[in-house]
C-alpha cells in the first residue's frame, strides 16, 4: 500500500478520499485553489497546498502546478476524485513518466473509452450493443443526412470528447439536422477543444442504466452491479438509485456481463463505469464508459458493502481484488439526492453565498456526503453540489419514504437548494411507478 498520496480535487470527493485513506494508514496531501484556502476538510489531510487562483482553469486543473505539488509533497500517487483530470488520458500519462502511480486506469485504456467513438466500435468488436449510428465521425453534411435516413428520425448528434450534454443536438428532418450539426460541432469545438461528432438514433424516452465495475492487474474484473440514473435534468443526474427500478432480471444480467466484456477488451483497471440506456421494450444499448470513481458510487457501496474507494486504492496500489463475482451480493434498496445550491425557481440558477446553518439528515443506513458547513461560503467557481443524502432500505418503498424523510429533516439557511424539488420527484405516482425517463424532469414535472 502506498504511504502517501495527493488528492488531486476538492470539497466532498476529497474528504471522502482522506477518510478512506485515513482508514488505510495512508497519509495525503490535499490541493487548493485561494477560493479554497480555509476549508475545514483540508485540515484532515496531512498537508494542503495552494495551486493557484480561483478559477479552476488557473489551478485544479494545471497539469504543472498538481504534478509540482505531487513533488513537494513527496507522494507516490495521485488520487483525481471525479471531474477535473480524472478523465484527461494525457494527465494520467505524465503521471506515469513522472514515477507517481495513477490512482486510475492506463492513459492507454483511458483513451480506448474516453473517445466515445472509439468506445463504440471497441463495444461493437465485443459484442456489447450499441445504437444504431454512424460508423465513425462524420465528416460533412451529406454524410449526415445519407446516416439519418439509413437509421431514421430523430437522429442524436453527439461529441465524441463530449460530456454532461455539451455538443449534444437531437434533429427530427433533414434541415434541423444541418443546423445542429453546425452548432454542435460549434459547441464541442470550444468545450473540449474537438469539434468531432457522430450520429445515433435517438432513443425516446430511455432510461438511463450505468454498470460499476471493478478491475485488477491480474486479470480479474467484475461488475457490482448497476445503478439507474434517469431521473436528470438536462443530462445532469438529480437522483440515482440501485436497483435500476422494473428492469427486467434477465436484461440487467445480460448489461452487467457486457460491461465486464468491455472493460476488459480495453485492458482497463481500477474503477469505472459502463453506461447504458434501456428502451421500452427491454432493449438495452452502451452510449459510453466514464473512466473514474461517480458521484453516485455510494449508492453501489450501500447495496454490495464495498468501499470502492479503498478498492481503488489497493488496486492501483498492485493488490489483487479480495472477491469474484459471486461473492458479490446485492442487499436491498439504496437512493441517492444530490443537493445543488440552485434555485428552481429561477431557472435553477447557481445561488452561491454563505451557509448560515445546516442540519444534516441521520438515522439508520443514511449518510450525508458533504463537505459543507456553517459559515462555508459556496464559491462560484465550481459545481453547485454541496452534498449527497444517501439511504439504504430493503425496500424501494421503504427507501422512497427515508429519503423523503431526510429531505425534510435536512435544513440549510443562507442559500436556496434543490432539496424541496427532489422531494416533489419522489413523492409523484410516475416515480414511484417507474415511469420516469431522462426528458421527465423537464418535459413533465417542471411544467406540471
Amino acid at each position: 500500500m502506498f504511504k502517501r498520496i495527493l488528492i488531486a480535487n476538492r470539497g466532498e470527493i476529497a474528504l471522502r478520499i482522506i477518510r478512506a485513506c485515513r482508514e488505510l494508514g495512508v497519509e495525503t496531501v490535499a490541493i487548493f485553489s485561494e477560493a479554497d484556502r480555509g476549508a475545514r476538510y483540508l485540515e484532515l489531510a496531512d498537508q494542503a497546498i495552494c495551486v493557484g487562483p480561483a478559477k479552476a482553469a488557473d489551478s485544479y486543473l494545471k497539469i504543472n502546478r498538481v504534478i509540482s505539488a505531487a513533488e513537494i509533497g513527496d507522494v507516490q500517487a495521485i488520487h483525481p476524485g471525479y471531474g477535473f483530470l480524472s478523465e484527461n488520458a494525457h494527465f494520467a500519462e505524465i503521471c506515469q513518466s513522472c514515477n507517481i502511480t495513477f490512482i486510475g486506469p492506463s492513459h492507454e485504456a483511458m483513451n480506448k473509452l474516453g473517445d466515445k467513438n472509439e468506445a463504440r466500435r471497441l463495444a461493437r468488436s465485443s459484442e456489447v450493443p450499441v445504437v444504431p449510428g454512424s460508423d465513425g465521425l462524420l465528416t460533412n453534411e451529406h454524410e449526415a443526412v445519407e446516416v439519418a435516413h439509413r437509421i431514421g428520425f430523430p437522429v442524436l448528434i453527439k461529441a465524441t470528447a463530449g460530456g454532461g450534454g455539451r455538443g449534444m443536438r437531437v434533429a427530427s428532418n433533414d434541415l434541423a439536422l444541418k443546423s445542429a450539426l453546425q452548432q454542435a460541432q460549434t459547441e464541442a469545438e470550444a468545450a473540449f477543444g474537438n469539434a468531432g461528432v457522430y450520429l445515433e438514433k435517438y432513443v425516446e424516452h430511455p432510461r438511463h442504466v450505468e454498470v460499476q465495475v471493478l478491475a485488477d492487474h491480474h486479470g480479474n474484473a467484475v461488475h457490482l452491479w448497476e445503478r439507474d440514473c434517469t431521473t436528470q435534468r438536462r443530462h445532469q443526474k438529480l437522483i440515482e438509485e440501485s436497483p435500476a427500478p422494473f428492469l427486467p432480471q434477465e436484461t440487467r444480467r445480460a448489461m452487467c456481463e457486457a460491461a465486464v466484456r468491455l472493460v476488459r477488451a480495453a485492458n482497463y483497471t481500477n474503477a469505472g463505469t459502463v453506461e447504458f440506456i434501456a428502451d421500452r421494450q427491454g432493449n438495452f444499448y452502451f452510449i459510453e464508459a466514464n473512466a473514474r470513481i461517480q458521484v453516485e458510487h455510494p449508492v453501489t457501496e450501500m447495496v454490495t458493502g464495498i468501499d470502492l474507494v479503498k478498492m481503488q486504492l489497493k488496486v492501483a496500489a498492485g493488490e489483487a481484488l479480495p472477491f469474484r463475482q459471486e461473492d458479490i451480493v446485492h442487499r436491498g434498496v439504496a437512493i441517492e439526492c444530490r443537493i445543488n445550491a440552485e434555485d428552481p425557481t429561477r431557472n435553477f440558477q447557481p445561488a452561491p453565498g454563505r451557509i448560515e446553518q445546516i442540519i444534516a439528515p441521520g438515522g439508520v443506513d443514511v449518510r450525508f456526503d458533504s463537505h459543507v458547513y456553517a459559515g462555508y461560503k459556496v464559491s462560484p467557481y465550481y459545481d453547485s453540489m454541496i452534498g449527497k443524502v444517501i439511504v439504504h432500505r430493503p425496500t424501494r418503498a421503504e427507501a422512497i419514504t427515508a429519503m423523503r424523510r431526510c429531505l425534510r429533516e435536512l435544513k440549510v439557511v443562507g442559500i436556496p437548494t434543490t432539496s424541496e424539488l427532489l422531494d416533489k420527484i419522489l413523492n409523484h405516482a410516475a416515480f414511484a411507478d417507474g415511469r420516469v425517463d431522462t426528458t421527465w424532469v423537464e418535459r413533465v414535472l417542471l411544467k406540471s
